[in-house]
């Protein structure tokens, strides 16, 4: 699939802002599987100082400030990419045994492994727990293949939990969430994360987009008009598996990867410092248009702001 994005992010003030500055993670990653084509940045007021740099995690971010007045903000983010992954499940395999994976994560210092193994600590809005684990646990039975049994628990909180985008917040953790049942990708995504993790399974939190409009006999996926989040599973030597559990799928040719980190603190797509602006208010609008359709394909509508869908 080729796909064209719009990202925009719309930032109105009741008094003035003299000055700001803010950090954006909206360019998609290059990865096996996903070819960024060209990537561009709009910012309305023009800002003094634009620099790009690559994060901690490699994924790329940009940085901007403005020193004059304004009462609005515009930032988008155009993108044209190639996604061919194929099945990721059938390209990993089944894995080796989940318990196996857990043990050898305290040995192997091969550069996979380590860098594997810094995605088993608690973050800031994902806290491991005897809770978590209990839930896992029913997936992870013992000598499970990890693959087959991440898959399961995904199935699992995709099936036990509501999505609500009214439940929760940008700052909900995975505690909370836990307790709700119910919330968006974002605390989708932070609780399985907060059981793989309690079971001594890495797991990362994965920002980005899902396809506007599904493929023909494809249902239309959760979270299509706005910022989209899933998990990523260590599956030892076999790599990592991304799971959408808000959709109960593998990722497929309709997902879109901006980049990974522990939690969603780590990758969130807009965030800044300002001084002034009263009251202010946000709006955003997505859209995911796959090039290859031969029918025009509309906008998605702006919605009231969400971290991620």
């Amino acid at each position: 699939m080729r796909y064209q994005i719009e990202h925009v992010t719309t930032y109105r003030y009741s008094d003035s802002v003299p000055i700001s500055h803010n950090m954006l993670r909206l360019e998609p990653r290059t990865l096996p599987g996903q070819t960024v084509v060209s990537f561009e940045l709009t910012i309305d007021p023009e800002p003094n100082a634009v620099s790009h740099a690559v994060d901690y995690y490699g994924n790329p971010v940009a940085f901007f400030s403005i020193d004059r007045r304004y009462t609005g903000l515009s930032v988008r983010a155009s993108s044209e990419l190639h996604v061919d992954r194929g099945d990721v499940v059938a390209q990993l395999g089944p894995g080796g045994r989940w318990e196996e994976v857990r043990n050898r994560l305290a040995t192997d210092r091969t550069p996979a492994w380590l860098d594997a193994h810094q995605f088993l600590f608690d973050s800031p809005l994902v806290v491991a727990s005897a809770d978590f684990r209990d839930f896992a646990a029913k997936s992870f039975e013992p000598g499970r293949p990890v693959v087959e049994a991440a898959r399961d628990l995904m199935s699992r909180v995709h099936e036990e939990f509501t999505y609500d985008i009214n439940a929760t917040n940008v700052a909900t953790a995975a505690t909370e969430a836990f307790g709700l049942r119910a919330g968006v990708c974002q605390d989708f995504a932070h609780v399985m994360i907060a059981m793989l993790r309690s079971l001594g399974l890495p797991a990362r939190y994965v920002s980005g987009y899902v396809r506007s409009i599904p493929a023909p006999g494809r249902p239309r996926m959760i979270g299509a008009a706005a910022s989209h989040a899933w998990v990523s599973v260590f599956c030892g030597d076999a790599g990592w598996l991304d799971l959408d559990p808000t959709n109960d799928v593998p990722i497929n040719e309709d997902h879109v990867v901006i980049g990974w980190g522990r939690d969603y603190g780590d990758v969130p797509p807009v965030r800044g410092l300002f001084v002034g602006g009263g009251d202010h208010s946000l709006s955003v609008s997505v859209d995911v248009a796959p090039l290859d359709l031969e029918q025009p394909v509309g906008r998605s509508l702006p919605f009231a702001a969400t971290p991620a869908g």
